[in-house]
């Protein structure tokens, strides 16, 4: 056989060979980036389906041991101006999507009438959120329960079904949001919590850039052994009041 004969045989074909190589390396790099994100997605599904079943068997126990309380707070309410005793808020949740929010009331009837006149004497730094240590809008029950927290119990419900987190950034108004950078919007890349690292680090005390850097932390580091810290860290923060109104 001529050297002629032997260059059409595929065992002498070097660019066969090459082009025969690099299309079996590329399907095999293919495949193992499609394996590696199918890992990935498991990991992530099982991660979100362990922090949900959390949410669901702790917030449902919170709701029944904190019953009484949450009765009594009812009542004081009610007692004390004949108004309202929830107070339905829309707020910024998950990726963007809108839902209401359930706090018990804690402010006079026309709050969101006075607010418009106090927006001038906004303590809190950067102006997207709206802070005041003695604002006359709440009420004499509201600032005790502000203080420790109980008027924001009732969001166990959206816990349970779904539209909050017991761990995660504080769920923004859409107001708020709309002035939001493009870093600050990072925030809505996970569920919206009932606490997280600034509500055990100072609360209102943390001006609005320290709030966006600590919940992107937490974003970056979320996991339940996370989460488990953070709720222990709530106790005492939410005992003792600080950084509350």
């Amino acid at each position: 056989m001529n050297q002629k004969d032997r260059s059409n045989l595929p065992d002498y074909n070097i660019d066969y060979w090459i082009r025969s190589s690099t299309m079996g390396g590329r399907l095999h790099l293919k495949l193992r980036l499609r394996a590696k994100l199918l890992l990935l997605k498991l990991v992530l599904f099982f991660a979100h389906g362990l922090k949900r079943v959390f949410d669901i068997t702790v917030s449902a126990s919170a709701i029944l041991c904190a019953s009484p309380l949450l009765a009594l707070t009812a009542l004081l309410i009610k007692l004390e101006d004949g108004g309202p005793v929830f107070f339905r808020q829309t707020r910024v949740g998950y990726h963007g999507k809108l839902f209401p929010m359930w706090k018990f009331r804690s402010m006079v009837l026309n709050a969101e009438e006075v607010k418009a006149k106090l927006m001038a004497q906004n303590e809190m730094q950067g102006g997207v959120i709206f802070k005041m240590k003695d604002d006359p809008r709440v009420t004499k029950i509201g600032k005790f329960i502000r203080k420790y927290s109980i008027d924001e119990l009732p969001q166990l419900w959206n816990v349970f079904i779904g539209q909050m987190s017991l761990v995660g950034p504080r769920p923004p108004l859409p107001r708020e949001v709309a002035e939001y950078s493009a870093e600050d919007r990072q925030r809505l890349l996970a569920k919206p919590g009932l606490t997280c690292f600034w509500q055990v680090s100072g609360r209102s005390e943390i001006d609005f850039a320290g709030q966006v850097r600590l919940d992107l932390d937490y974003i970056r580091s979320s996991s339940i052994l996370t989460d488990l810290k953070l709720l222990l860290l709530t106790i005492p923060a939410v005992l003792l009041g600080k950084g509350a109104y």
